[in-house]
C-alpha cells in the first residue's frame, strides 16, 4: 500500500512526465502525432509485400493477419526501448529533486501504452474496411492489454535500473529484440514452426499474447486461456520481483549516474 501511495502523492509528476513523453516524441517535427500512425502503417507496407508476394507466405487477408500482431509488437519493443535508458537519461534530475524513481519507468510505458492505444484505431479502422469485422471476443482485448502493459512494465523496472550500472544492457536490449521479432509469429503462422520449436510459442510471452490478440481480433474466436492466464500470474509476480529489484538499486543511483 505504501507504494500505491507514493505514486498518488506524486500523481502530478507522473501525469507531467507522461504529457511529456508523449508531445516531446516529435517535438520540432512538422508532422507530429501523425507519426504515430505512418509509422506502423510504413512497416505495414513492407511486410505486407515482402511476405505474401516474395517469400509466398499463403495467408487468407494478410494484411490484417499481420497487423494485429505488428502493433502490438511495436509498443512493446518502443515502451522497452525507451524504458531501458529511461533513468539514466533522467540523471541530472535524480541528481538534483527527491520524487519516487520509479515514477520514471512507468511514466514512460504508461506514454508508450497511450500512444499504442491511438495506433490502434489504424487496427480498428482496417479491421472493420477489410471486411474481417468484430465479434464479441473483442471483450477480451483490454485483458490482453493490460496483461501486455504489466509485463512490459515489469521489464522495464529491471532494464532501466540496471543500465545505470552497465550501459551495454541497451545494446543487449536491442539485439534480444531483433531477435525476438522472428521467434514471435508475426509475419508467419505458428504452426509453421517445426514441432521441435513450438516450445518456443509457450515460453515467449509475446507470441502467446500475439496469438491472443490474433484470436480476437482476427480468427474471432477465444484464445488459449491456459497459456494466457499462466502469463497473466508471471506477469504480475515479474512486476513485483522487478520492482523490489528497481527499489533495491535505486539507493545507489545518484552515485553511479
Amino acid at each position: 500500500m505504501k507504494v500505491f501511495k507514493e505514486i498518488y502523492k506524486y500523481r502530478e509528476l507522473l501525469k507531467t512526465n507522461i504529457k511529456k513523453d508523449i508531445r516531446g516524441k516529435y517535438k520540432g517535427s512538422w508532422l507530429g502525432v501523425i507519426w504515430t500512425f505512418l509509422n506502423p502503417l510504413l512497416m505495414l507496407a513492407v511486410y505486407a509485400f515482402v511476405f505474401p508476394y516474395i517469400l509466398r507466405v499463403n495467408v487468407e487477408n494478410y494484411t490484417i493477419f499481420m497487423i494485429v500482431a505488428l502493433i502490438p509488437w511495436t509498443f512493446f519493443t518502443t515502451a522497452i526501448q525507451t524504458g531501458t535508458s529511461s533513468v539514466t537519461a533522467n540523471g541530472a534530475i535524480i541528481k538534483k529533486v527527491y520524487f519516487p524513481r520509479e515514477i520514471i519507468p512507468l511514466s514512460v510505458t504508461t506514454s508508450q501504452l497511450v500512444n499504442y492505444l491511438i495506433t490502434c484505431i489504424i487496427m480498428f479502422v482496417f479491421i472493420l474496411f477489410s471486411g474481417v469485422g468484430f465479434s464479441i471476443h473483442l471483450l477480451l482485448f483490454p485483458v490482453i492489454v493490460l496483461i501486455q502493459y504489466i509485463l512490459t512494465l515489469a521489464f522495464n523496472f529491471v532494464l532501466s535500473a540496471i543500465t545505470v550500472f552497465v550501459n551495454d544492457v541497451a545494446h543487449f536490449v536491442q539485439v534480444a529484440l531483433t531477435l525476438g521479432f522472428y521467434a514471435t509469429p508475426i509475419v508467419y503462422l505458428a504452426s509453421m514452426l517445426p514441432d521441435k520449436f513450438q516450445w518456443v510459442m509457450k515460453v515467449n510471452p509475446m507470441a502467446v499474447l500475439v496469438e491472443a490478440y490474433r484470436a480476437v481480433l482476427y480468427y474471432h474466436k477465444w484464445p488459449d486461456f491456459q497459456w494466457l492466464s499462466i502469463w497473466a500470474a508471471l506477469s504480475i509476480i515479474l512486476l513485483i520481483i522487478g520492482y523490489m529489484i528497481f527499489k533495491k538499486l535505486e539507493k545507489t543511483f545518484v552515485e553511479e549516474l
